[in-house]
């Protein structure tokens, strides 16, 4: 499992989240700012993102 299992549990960065969701990395900050995108992390000073939450925001949104 090893390197697998560890990719699978990395949470993303602003910037692989923004990938995944086809939208600018500012726009993730302004979703933030507005408290309507996907649930973020501070960690230190940066921003992570779970994928698991990142699927469920957009799931919800495509209901």
């Amino acid at each position: 499992m090893g390197m697998l299992s560890a990719e699978v549990d990395r949470l993303w960065t602003a910037a692989e989240a923004a990938r995944f969701l086809g939208v600018p990395v500012a726009t993730l900050y302004q979703w933030r700012t507005r408290k309507v995108g996907p649930r973020a992390y501070r960690v230190g000073k940066w921003l992570r993102y779970d994928p698991t939450d990142v699927r469920a925001w957009l799931a919800e949104r495509a209901a």
